[in-house]
């Protein structure tokens, strides 16, 4: 028999063997990678009892890197992107009320706290460090803004009704 004929059959077989463990596509790409290796590094093997084991062989070694590079990318484990729902991140009408209404209190009662108060508190929403705040308002000490930050917010927190927590 020619080797032509051979490879042929060989490749029928091949294929039979791995369609048996894989989709019929990933078959016949592995056999025709299987016949291009014995080509290129076994041509001096032509017996067709020694073709088949070796050829299967090289089979099983390919069906396993196909399978471990589908478990590297993930592709068993993969769903479809129709299939997952998108997430809301946008806050329900509850909670929105809720952070409107906190923040119409604060407003009310911002222009009842002192000047050095609503200086500290712009400074701070203007995204300064403490240090930073202490140069700004010629502090002598940072303690000492620490001290007038916490009388400033315990101060607000009085005038707003007596927590920061959003009511429900």
């Amino acid at each position: 028999m020619e080797r032509d004929e051979i490879l042929t059959k060989l490749r029928e077989r091949i294929i039979a063997f791995v369609a048996s463990r894989v989709r019929r596509d990933g078959a016949e790409d592995v056999a025709h990678e299987v016949l291009l290796l014995l080509e290129e590094k076994y041509p001096h093997v032509t017996a067709l009892e020694e073709l088949v084991p070796l050829s299967m062989r090289i089979a099983r070694f390919k069906i396993t890197a196909l399978y471990r590079k589908a478990t590297r990318r993930g592709e068993g484990s993969a769903v479809s992107v129709d299939e997952i729902p998108l997430p809301d991140f946008a806050p329900d009408p509850e909670t929105l009320t809720s952070r409107r209404e906190l923040l119409d209190r604060i407003r009310a009662a911002l222009p009842q706290v002192g000047q050095r108060c609503r200086d500290l508190l712009r400074l701070k929403l203007e995204g300064k460090s403490f240090s930073e705040i202490r140069k700004a308002m010629g502090a002598h000490s940072l303690n000492t803004v620490y001290t007038w930050d916490y009388r400033c917010r315990r101060h607000l927190l009085e005038l707003i009704g007596g927590s920061w927590e959003i009511r429900k």
